[in-house]
């Protein structure tokens, strides 16, 4: 894990640095999506989430464009909906053409196809790869058996594995068997899965004197777990943000792990 511009970014294999607190963009749409991205953007994310099935790409790509921010210094990722396995080269040129530029920094294959590892998915996602349309190559929803299959086929593991990931679901050995395969955790809905009343939650972030939605994002940078909040609201945005400012110790890290095994 490294630090870029005061946000910690973790390298993938593509000689990328991926932010670790990314901004989430489902179900952001229209004018108050793209308003939302802006915000996003001027607060500070450099790290954009969005997918084909979030019919949203346009939106982000606009704001983006908007913001003045460069997009090199960007991170961008989408996403191949399941149905669309066996168009990867149609779904990733129709998603280049509708944010607005020549490559994403990561594109995942949002679900299973057909429930299955899919490892024909995946020989395409490795030549679009490397003819230069995506910095890097994951997955979304895969346990590690299919990662293994991947492996298996490919000989190359996934970059990333997005996966819903809240202290109420931390799973020590799923993190673990992740990094012994080089395969980043990104987490989604991260302050969904865990009610955000919980007394331990509480009692760390008043110790701090933050939100206990800043707890669990900042729990989530110190196990290099990805984070992609979401709001659409100025004020969660910046909140959602303000997570460098503290750090929590290892007996707080502890407790709060110790939400996922009641």
């Amino acid at each position: 894990m490294t630090e870029a511009t005061g946000t910690p970014t973790v390298k993938l294999p593509g000689g990328g640095a991926m932010p670790l607190l990314g901004f989430g963009t489902w179900q952001a749409r229209g004018s108050a999506g793209r308003d939302a991205v802006r915000e996003a953007l001027r607060v500070g994310y450099r790290h954009l989430d969005t997918a084909t099935g979030y019919r949203n790409q346009r939106d982000v790509g606009a704001a983006l464009r908007d913001s003045g921010v460069p997009r090199s210094e960007v991170f961008i990722t989408t996403k191949l909906p399941p149905e669309n396995a066996g168009a990867e080269r149609r779904t990733i040129t129709e998603s280049l053409r509708e944010l607005g530029t020549d490559y994403v920094d990561l594109w995942l294959i949002h679900w299973p196809p057909r429930r299955s590892a899919s490892p024909e998915v995946w020989q395409a996602f490795r030549e679009i790869r490397d003819q230069g349309l995506v910095r890097d190559i994951g997955v979304s929803n895969y346990s590690i058996g299919q990662v293994d299959e991947l492996v298996a086929a490919s000989g190359e593991a996934p970059a990333v594995n997005q996966i819903p990931w809240s202290p109420s679901q931390y799973d020590a050995g799923l993190l673990a068997g992740s990094r012994e395969r080089g395969v980043v955790v990104e987490g989604y809905s991260p302050l969904v899965g865990t009610s955000l009343r919980d007394s331990v939650l509480s009692e760390v972030a008043a110790s701090h004197g933050v939100t206990a939605a800043q707890v669990v994002l900042r729990w989530h940078l110190q196990h290099g777990v990805v984070a992609i909040p979401k709001s659409v609201r100025p004020e969660r945005i910046a909140e959602n943000f303000g997570v460098f400012g503290f750090e929590l110790d290892a007996s707080e890290m502890a407790r709060i792990d110790e939400l996922g095994r009641s």
